[in-house]
């Protein structure tokens, strides 16, 4: 069974008053597992999907390959080894399945092929540079991937002599596309030149390929993606659009006369907006707007079977749904409703079948088959997330409006303590989202930075607002930032927590503020803002916009937020300082620690650094936590933990006035 293979780690956590559910503890949470890229076999009766397991004895999660007949059943663990697997997908004949997986310690994730009846998988590339977005050719003879230029002879050389000085942001190679046939293992350069492929996609019907293409693999030029069109080999590639947005989910039609992407543009390609729905024609030409009137941000398209339709994956914002988009009269359909996200989406034009997960309030995201636009046909598949709602006390999720400043409606999502009695007013966790062009969703987040059912565990009501400058709720929302960061979004946050206050739900002497990235950056600036809050926690998080505009690895977005760079002729450094929590670090009275990973490219520990030593230099009690190795989103499950332990040790002690107690990894390790 899954649940008895793939959880194997003991449950932790005290018994509630009825039954034997219990309340989630950090290490359950944190051994969550994962559900990832479900796709179909080409015959329907099969599909794979990815699980990721946290095995505390390596200090991470790791993914293996799964397999389950299309009902549900006969699920089965393809494979297993000690770094896990990943990009698995079928052969057009649906006789084997290639992945990714790294098998030596001396060597880069290669493609692996496996056979759908079982059996040892065998590795078929040996390329120098690590493999990745693995496609199989239409005929399955060959399979198609993104790999890196390798480093010269000469590199190589002055690396073992560690004469290994570099240009910084210059210091990167180059991605092309490749092919390998099965048989030979030849392997055959499709494309070659100053430019970098940053994803690409093989045509279902004829033998054109779609490519990303910039003159980086950097971040910060994704804005200089363009999309070109190829043949299979290399040969007559076209140039189809020419802006400064960058394109992503392009594909084309099945009739091969158009292609269709998404941009966060509007239809004259001014940048940042919410994602909408673009299609071009292959001959070249404009492209067309196909979501002037759509009022969510589309996360993904794919072409209906017939071409005549378009099925999208839209952040409609507390939600994620699929919808349908008829190209003979532009008006949309919503398939897929409910209190929900969907995460992962599949779609298999030649069977019109989707497969798809749904994360919501009692079911971390098990997959879901449903065939076209039929509602009615959604059938759960698989039950990697039964034992959530068999075992463990989950909070209720609530949907929950108020007006900001300005009169403007904002949403978020609440989630009660358990056992929640009615009358009784709760000590409050406001958790504020990344991005900040993003949104939070129904559903049980795995992400280290929220933990909601952890904290309602312990008598918390948590507040997610989905404030000004969060995608899916129209462009004049997301907008607001533009031109002055901390417009309307700190008062947005401040007018939920009063409209819940108000409400009779929280004591507002026993406040908490927390988040991570965007939710960093705004928790440094609601505690300059307002003493309110008994304790925070910002995780990589800005202080100072001036010099976090050089020191991070995307600055794309900041410079609409302020109206140019801080470096131009009459640069508009007022709205720089004014935005920046740091110029109004004197104010703060609340006790706040900061956390950051040590090799954080997007917003690096410096900005961490000038908060703390802000706080500290005016005696306010404070923590500077760096986790070595880490990027933006930390990996390792100790740290993880360890995060966790000292927020909830620090909110306990300012906020609650009690004791906590350290939870320490599983004494068994798998």
């Amino acid at each position: 069974m899954v649940r008895q293979i793939v959880f194997s780690c003991l449950l932790l956590g005290s018994l509630s008053s009825y039954g034997q559910k219990k309340i989630m503890s950090v290490v359950d949470f944190l051994n969550i597992p994962g559900v990832a890229n479900p796709q179909l076999s080409p015959n329907g009766n099969q599909f794979t999907y990815e699980v990721f397991e946290s095995n505390w004895k390596e200090n991470k999660q790791i993914r293996h390959i799964w397999r389950a007949d299309v009902s549900g059943d006969n699920q089965v663990k393809l494979t297993n080894s000690e770094d896990g697997e990943s990009n698995a997908c079928w052969s057009p004949d649906g006789t084997r399945i290639a992945f990714l997986s790294k098998r030596s310690p001396n060597e880069e994730n290669q493609i692996y092929i496996i056979s759908n009846s079982g059996g040892e998988a065998w590795q078929l590339t040996r390329h120098k540079t690590a493999p990745s977005n693995i496609q199989w050719s239409r005929d399955g003879q060959s399979l198609y991937f993104m790999a890196s230029e390798p480093k010269t002879k000469d590199e190589e050389s002055k690396e073992k002599l560690k004469d290994d000085v570099y240009a910084y942001d210059e210091n990167f190679k180059l991605r092309h596309l490749w092919r390998i046939g099965l048989k030979d293992t030849a392997v055959v350069r499709i494309t070659e030149g100053e430019y970098s492929v940053n994803n690409y996609r093989l045509s279902g019907w004829n033998d054109k390929v779609v490519i990303t293409r910039s003159i980086s693999p950097l971040f910060n030029d994704s804005d200089q993606n363009e999309l070109w069109m190829i043949d299979a080999d290399g040969q007559n590639q076209k140039q189809l659009t020419n802006n400064r947005v960058a394109e992503s989910s392009a594909e084309l039609s099945p009739d091969g006369n158009q292609v269709l992407f998404v941009a966060n543009a509007n239809e004259n390609f001014d940048f940042y907006y919410n994602d909408k729905l673009f299609v071009i024609p292959t001959q070249g030409g404009t492209p067309k707007l196909l979501t002037k009137a759509f009022p969510y941000e589309v996360n993904q398209a794919h072409w209906a079977k017939d071409g005549k339709s378009i099925y999208l994956l839209a952040n409609t914002g507390l939600e994620s749904q699929l919808f349908n988009l008829s190209l003979g009269n532009g008006k949309w359909t919503q398939i897929t409703q409910g209190d929900q996200a969907i995460n992962w989406w599949n779609y298999n034009a030649n069977l019109d079948v989707h497969l798809f997960d749904l994360n919501n309030a009692t079911n971390g995201g098990d997959i879901h088959t449903m065939k076209g636009v039929d509602k009615k046909t959604i059938r759960k598949v698989t039950k990697v997330y039964d034992y959530f709602n068999n075992d463990f006390k989950l909070p209720r999720q609530e949907r929950v409006k108020w007006k900001g400043a300005d009169g403007v409606e904002v949403e978020g999502l609440l989630f009660y303590p358990v056992d929640y009695e009615v009358g009784k007013k709760y000590p409050l966790v406001v958790q504020t989202h990344g991005g900040p062009a993003s949104a939070d969703h129904f559903g049980i987040s795995r992400s280290f930075t929220e933990y909601h059912p952890v904290l309602a565990g312990k008598g918390y009501m948590v507040l997610q607002p989905n404030y000004r400058g969060s995608t899916g709720y129209g462009d004049d929302f997301l907008r607001d930032m533009v031109g002055s960061y901390f417009k309307n979004a700190h008062l947005d946050v401040m007018a939920g927590v009063d409209y819940l206050i108000g409400k009779g739900l929280v004591d507002s002497n026993r406040m908490v503020k927390m988040g991570w990235s965007a939710g960093g950056h705004m928790t440094n600036k609601i505690i300059t803002f307002t003493d309110r809050f008994k304790a925070a926690s910002s995780g990589a998080g800005a202080a100072n916009w001036v010099s976090m505009y050089a020191q991070s690895d995307v600055r794309i977005y900041r410079t609409p937020w302020f109206g140019g760079t801080p470096w131009q002729k009459n640069a508009p450094i007022e709205k720089y300082w004014d935005n920046s929590p740091l110029k109004d670090v004197h104010n703060v009275k609340t006790p706040t620690i900061f956390e950051v990973g040590g090799s954080d490219p997007r917003v690096p520990y410096p900005q961490s650094v000038e908060m703390y030593q802000a706080l500290k230099s005016n005696g306010v009690p404070t923590h500077l936590y760096v986790a070595p190795r880490e990027p933006h989103g930390w990996q390792e499950l100790r740290h993880r933990l360890y995060k966790i332990n000292v927020e909830l040790e620090w909110f306990a002690k300012y906020a609650l006035g009690e004791n906590y107690q350290w939870e320490k990894a599983p004494e068994k390790q798998k």
